[in-house]
């Protein structure tokens, strides 16, 4: 059941890159959108595609949030001890993100929307970053076990955390222009479309680059995980993001605006899934998914739980997304408000 449990965390970290990183890497468009009249229509495009679903995104990093704490209390608690500078700044960028966000559509003043929407967007190209540093942290193994026993600084400052900081913003970065080149199509908005293809091939681009430096960082500062994810078992899903990743782009060159979607998420799926995997079965150096994982009653009573709960949630979310997919601001609906 621990490992059961650790796939189910996984899924939900899955959930969250793919939608709440796409949600992050709109803010990050939104940052070079460009002045007030420049930039309107990329951002009413941003505001019209995370608007109906931003808040509900952030329920997968609850989801994982609860589960880790309940599954693997002893991780939780080295992690979050550890690792509460960049854990805090995350947070503190995710209220700032949705509180801008929501604040900048009822503005009138220029000066106000001006001072929200900047504020949106730093939050939204700095919280992936700091996530990214919690990831790099983990994987060159300097979080270990106990409260606070890792350095507070340097367990995250380090070179491999930097780069999993800047390939998690390239990553939401992509996601993201991939996501809105495709809505931009299906509301007949050619040349946005045109816009958001041209970021895709160049934040792809750059994510593939970052990808390859991260290897070459991960070689000198986490020898291990490079050996498993070069040679060892997590070769396969390394090999499937890269082909996905070459796949996107020829897909975006010739406009396959919704094929791209599949291929781009396969491509961040094979990044994270090959990482764990390499990870495996160690969650804190020292400490194995077995050794760290709460005891059989508490996981089966949480599994059971999970199963309960995402048979309300799973289609809810499902029609929420469907739903929204469909509208338009043409259509003459308002569909950017937060729900």
């Amino acid at each position: 059941m621990a490992e059961l449990m650790l796939a189910v965390i996984w899924l939900g970290l899955t959930a969250y890159v793919l939608f709440g990183g796409a949600d992050f890497g709109a803010g990050v468009w939104d940052l070079i959108a460009g002045n007030e009249e420049r930039g309107r229509a990329q951002r009413g495009l941003v505001e019209h595609s995370i608007g109906p679903v931003w808040e509900a995104n952030h329920v997968w990093l609850i989801f994982v949030i609860v589960l880790t704490w309940t599954g693997f209390p002893g991780v939780f608690a080295a992690v979050a001890s550890t690792l509460y500078i960049p854990l805090t700044l995350v947070a503190l960028g995710i209220i700032a993100r949705g509180a801008a966000f929501a604040f900048r559509k009822v503005s009138e003043e220029l000066w106000q929307r001006r001072l929200f929407g900047a504020t949106f967007a730093f939050s939204s190209l700095v919280t992936p970053f700091f996530l990214g540093t919690v990831a790099g942290a983990l994987a060159s193994g300097r979080v270990p076990p106990g409260i606070a026993r890792g350095d507070l600084v340097t367990s995250w400052l380090n070179p491999t955390s930097l780069v999993a900081g800047a390939l998690a913003v390239g990553v939401t970065a992509y996601l993201a222009a991939v996501y809105l080149t495709r809505d931009a199509q299906r509301g007949g908005e050619t040349a946005l479309a045109e816009t958001f293809r041209g970021r895709a091939l160049a934040a792809g681009a750059v994510t593939g680059v970052l990808s390859a430096l991260g290897l070459v960082v991960l070689r000198a500062d986490a020898p291990a995980l490079f050996r498993e994810l070069t040679s060892g078992r997590a070769l396969p899903l390394v090999a499937l993001s890269v082909v996905a990743g070459v796949v996107s782009l020829v897909l975006l060159w010739r406009r396959a605006y919704l094929a791209v979607r599949v291929t781009a998420a396969l491509a961040v799926i094979g990044l994270l899934w090959g990482w764990g995997v390499g990870w495996y079965p160690w969650l804190l150096p020292g400490v194995s998914v077995r050794d760290g994982a709460a005891t059989p009653a508490v996981l089966t009573v949480t599994l059971w739980a999970m199963a309960g709960g995402a048979v309300l949630l799973l289609p809810s979310l499902w029609w929420l997304y469907t739903t929204f997919q469909r509208a338009h601001p043409a259509d003459g609906s308002d569909s950017s408000t937060p729900v």
